[in-house]
């Protein structure tokens, strides 16, 4: 098996290196730090997005519906655990998550 190196040089097209150290996928929010806390819906839809992200399906097929849920539930609690542990935050985070923002409200009521 070839060596495989967790830090890529190769460019994405936000301008930062794949696999850089402190990079972060785009489409997850940071959740620590929200007021009021973070909901377990936005815990989900961050643990969906995450899943969605490794996994690299969008739209579960019947035949991986099962295990990609399993997944979603999983990612979620350990976030929520983890949330919990975390210390408090002495500023909120820079972005606001999807749910909160009133456009993807009116979106997703309709």
């Amino acid at each position: 098996m070839p060596d495989i190196n967790p830090i890529s040089t190769s460019p994405v097209k936000s301008g930062v290196k794949a696999g850089m150290l402190g990079a972060m996928c785009r489409n997850i929010t940071e959740l620590r730090g929200l007021e009021p806390p973070a909901t377990d819906e936005e815990i989900a839809a961050a643990a969906r997005q995450y899943v969605r992200k490794v996994s690299g399906i969008t739209r579960p097929s019947d035949a991986v519906a099962e295990a990609f849920e399993i997944a979603v539930a999983e990612v979620a609690a350990t976030t929520a655990r983890l949330l919990e542990q975390l210390p408090t935050r002495r500023q909120p985070p820079k972005s606001i998550p999807p749910l909160r923002r009133p456009e993807v409200r009116a979106r997703l009521a309709t």
